[in-house]
């Protein structure tokens, strides 16, 4: 279930999330031998890989989500039960970006603060 949130909490916990991401990318660019070019502007974090193609995370202030738009398609995220969890499936943020910046990428790429995925 959503929390209801206070705008500064709302924006704590994003903020939280984009710096997790702007991390994520510099430990898989030193692990993994990607080559991810992450740039941030204000409430927004664009990943450029090595082919060109671009995921987009930006925040949607009016209405407490978090927003990425990958060549998957669009997803919008609501902290809920502890976690960034789509709208529409419930799936964790880092597991979509995961799997995304993995598609876009070519390499098993994996994002957010818990163990890598095996198999």
């Amino acid at each position: 279930m959503a929390m209801i949130m206070t705008d500064l909490e709302y924006m704590n916990l994003a903020e939280s999330l984009l710096d997790q991401v702007e991390r994520d990318c510099d430990r898989i660019n030193d692990c993994d031998g990607a080559d991810i070019d992450n740039q941030r502007a204000g409430g927004m974090v664009t990943l450029v890989f090595s082919g060109g193609s671009q995921i987009v995370v930006n925040l949607q202030k009016p209405l407490h989500e978090v927003w990425l738009a990958a060549r998957a398609g669009g997803f919008h995220f609501r902290f809920a039960d502890g976690r960034w969890r789509d709208t529409k499936t419930g799936e964790d943020f880092h597991d979509c970006l995961s799997r995304a910046a993995s598609q876009q990428s070519g390499l098993a790429l994996w994002f957010g603060a818990r163990e890598q995925p095996t198999g």
